[in-house]
């Protein structure tokens, strides 16, 4: 995935007089757009997933499998954001940080794309075992379980990014350095790989949603409907927020094996290609805003929290503390939906 956001057909490895001409346009419109919302969702989300993991800590059980998986998305988001200013500097100084850093950022992007999505599938598969099949997700709550699992997603997620540090590098322009792919066929592979990942992801969540609402259908309970309308909510916003991200990479690739040739075709797809990455990248800020919205337990906790905190500010240092602690609404559930 190309983490900096200019439009890839102006990499170093694939640049001549004519994709400049046809470009400069799209590059001007993609430093302004750029600056203002990477600058807007790194804060919102820095706020958002925030309160989010002080909501988990302070008020919720980690015991709870799917706790433990809002959690690891939260600091997922927390990484991906954080990296937003970076890029944003890069359009209007260029690359300052050396070769080192461009590796390692690069890396740490493709990481917190690879690790929401297998979060947001090994979430869904666990709702599918609770809800179509509750006695073979008996053992999956046990401490062990918890770190086996997040571990192990980190773990495929880092080693599925090592080649997105290998093959960067800083190239130097007269005009500002950029840190990039070091050819084109490791972009074309990063383009195919995020893509494929992406693709049996949504292939396996599919299908557990079309069992887990065939067997709540079938089911007066109301138990678990709570918990699945809340996942359900996350991946499709991550769907809707990534897809045409991924699509519009895909298509650049055609343009790198020059099946598409058009300069108004190219430069309409880059457009397309800068706005889908800005809502993408906007991504890492929706999440705190859908469990206000359909959480109601984490609109509780943080009413709670928020309340407690305006206390503490107009109470005196003597005053009883709230009652609220660790653990509360717990005859709701595990998990702070």
């Amino acid at each position: 995935m190309e983490p900096s956001g200019i439009p890839e057909s102006t990499t170093p490895f694939d640049y001549d007089l004519q994709s400049f001409l046809c470009e400069k346009e799209t590059f001007n419109f993609a430093a302004f757009s750029t600056t203002i919302l990477y600058c807007l969702v790194f804060f919102l989300s820095l706020v958002g997933n925030s309160l989010v993991l002080w909501v988990l800590v302070k008020y919720e059980s980690l015991e709870s499998l799917t706790n433990v998986f809002i959690l690891n998305l939260c600091l997922s988001d927390l990484v991906f954001s954080c990296l937003l200013p970076l890029w944003t500097l890069e359009y209007h100084w260029g690359w300052l940080l050396g070769d080192f850093p461009c590796k390692l950022l690069s890396m740490l992007f493709s990481i917190s794309l690879c690790s929401s999505i297998f979060f947001l599938t090994i979430m869904t598969i666990h709702r599918y075992l609770s809800v179509v099949s509750p006695l073979s997700s008996l053992r999956v709550h046990t401490l062990r379980c918890r770190v086996l699992v997040t571990t192990a997603v980190w773990a495929i997620s880092v080693l599925a990014s090592i080649p997105d540090a290998i093959f960067h590098k800083v190239f130097h322009h007269s005009e500002h350095s950029r840190c990039d792919y070091a050819e084109l066929k490791w972009f074309l592979a990063s383009v195919y790989q995020h893509n494929v990942i992406f693709l049996l992801s949504m292939g396996i969540i599919l299908f557990c949603y079309v069992e887990i609402l065939k067997t709540l259908f079938r089911s007066r309970s109301k138990r678990h409907h709570r918990t699945v309308r809340l996942i359900l909510t996350i991946v499709l916003a991550h769907f809707i927020s990534w897809a045409p991200y991924n699509l519009m990479l895909f298509l650049q690739t055609l343009l790198k094996f020059e099946v598409i040739q058009s300069c108004k075709v190219s430069q309409q797809l880059d457009y397309a290609l800068l706005i889908c990455r800005d809502f993408a990248f906007s991504h890492c800020c929706f999440n705190p805003v859908l469990y206000v919205f359909v959480g109601v337990k984490f609109r509780r906790h943080l009413k709670a929290l928020l309340r407690h905190f305006w206390l503490c500010r107009s109470q005196a240092p003597s005053s009883s503390p709230l009652p609220h602690t660790p653990g509360a609404f717990h005859y709701e559930g595990a998990s702070f939906y």
